[in-house]
């Protein structure tokens, strides 16, 4: 008998699942198209979006007045409450943003510093822009757990930062400094791999099933890597690390680091010492580099556009990918001239490999890395509704 009841428990937990994450992914749904997409009859469609009203993670709304075919069909939305802390550790900057698991971001604040910011300083400023927050514009927010983008190798079991180079965390155990400072559950993941996620599901590789993500900030280069509609995170959770990668270099012209990895040659830090700036947020360096008529800007888009193309294909040949995302500053060094660089690629890598490759900037901009790691925070949520609510 407990065996039976374990079983329909289960069923039910994952119908539960299927329902929430439908909804989440594809946005307001009617119960027509949810019993269509499931597979499920009407009645447990009916009676799964109920419990889910209840559990306060969905809403059901008045069907659709323009929709005059058959009987009207009420819409199940995610409840727009349902929030997830998105949290951006950089060099310049900590950049924390409210999710929403209807993909609303109500509230975001970038703070700039002029230092590396520790482990504890960036739990520290996570507490309190929370803590404003909560008596301001999240004070009706039901906030489920944070989820941390970090420019480093973080260790897949256990969410420890055994390495950010830039920030010079070695071995950091962020996840636990942040929970003992907020009070939430909260989970760590590679900047570059939850924006390759993110790209995937919500941007410019939703229905893609094959993808290298390439993203560039303020520290450096990182990548992510979607094989068969799967994240690949390697052995211990590090894979996707383009940036230390030692890019073939054909004019000794275009050489600034001798012995350089990738993201010393592709690097965002000459990209704002060409446009005069100090620092910058992405759409400001974005701006400035497009509005310029500097020699030194477009010689410097150039060169990093000859070293990017042979590091990407380097990566078709290795993985055949359908589609290569760029985002951050990447996105900028692309869309200076996206045909120039198509070209290169299409010119280093093997025929067969690159005959059927797409090269696009990530759709999602700015937006990227916070989607990311708050779906990351989403997960314990959508895989068992029951057990977080």
């Amino acid at each position: 008998m407990s065996e039976r009841v374990g079983t329909f428990d289960g069923v039910h937990r994952r119908n539960l699942s299927k329902l929430l994450g439908l909804v989440h992914l594809e946005g307001p749904l009617s119960r027509a198209r949810l019993t269509a997409a499931t597979g499920l009859n009407r009645s447990t469609v009916a009676a799964l979006a109920g419990e889910l009203v209840d559990l306060g993670l969905v809403e059901e709304r008045a069907p659709d007045p323009t929709n005059r075919v058959g009987r009207p069909s009420p819409v199940i939305a995610p409840h727009p409450g349902v929030t997830a802390i998105a949290v951006n550790p950089e060099v310049d900057a900590v950049t924390i943003a409210a999710v929403g698991l209807d993909g609303r971001i109500p509230v975001r604040e970038r703070i700039e510093v002029d230092h590396l910011v520790t482990p504890e300083e960036t739990a520290r400023l996570v507490a309190e822009e929370l803590g404003r927050w909560r008596t301001g514009a999240l004070r009706r927010a039901r906030i489920v757990a944070v989820g941390l983008a970090v420019p480093g190798l973080v260790r897949a079991s256990d969410g420890l930062v055994r390495f950010a180079p830039h920030l010079e965390w070695r071995d950091a155990p962020l996840r636990t400094l942040v929970e003992a400072a907020t009070g939430l559950p909260t989970v760590v993941g590679n900047d570059a791999s939850l924006g390759a996620m993110a790209e995937h599901l919500f941007g410019a590789g939703r229905g893609v099933d094959d993808i290298i993500y390439l993203n560039g900030g303020a520290s450096g280069i990182g990548g992510g890597l979607i094989v068969h509609g799967l994240a690949v995170g390697g052995a211990g959770g590090y894979a996707g690390e383009f940036g230390q990668n030692r890019p073939g270099i054909a004019s000794a012209d275009d050489r600034r680091v001798p012995s350089g990895v990738l993201e010393d040659e592709v690097s965002r830090a000459r990209l704002l010492e060409v446009a005069g700036l100090a620092a910058a947020d992405e759409p400001t360096l974005a701006a400035a580099l497009a509005a310029s008529d500097s020699p030194d800007v477009t010689a410097e888009l150039a060169r990093q556009r000859r070293i990017l193309s042979t590091a990407l294909a380097n990566a078709v040949n290795v993985l055949n990918p359908s589609l290569v995302v760029l985002g951050g500053f990447l996105a900028t060094v692309a869309a200076s001239d996206p045909d120039a660089l198509a070209v290169a690629v299409a010119e280093q890598a093997m025929p067969a490999a690159a005959e059927d490759l797409d090269v696009r900037v990530a759709a999602l901009g700015e937006d990227r890395l916070a989607i990311g790691a708050a779906e990351l925070a989403f997960q314990a949520l959508l895989e068992d509704p029951l057990q977080v609510a």
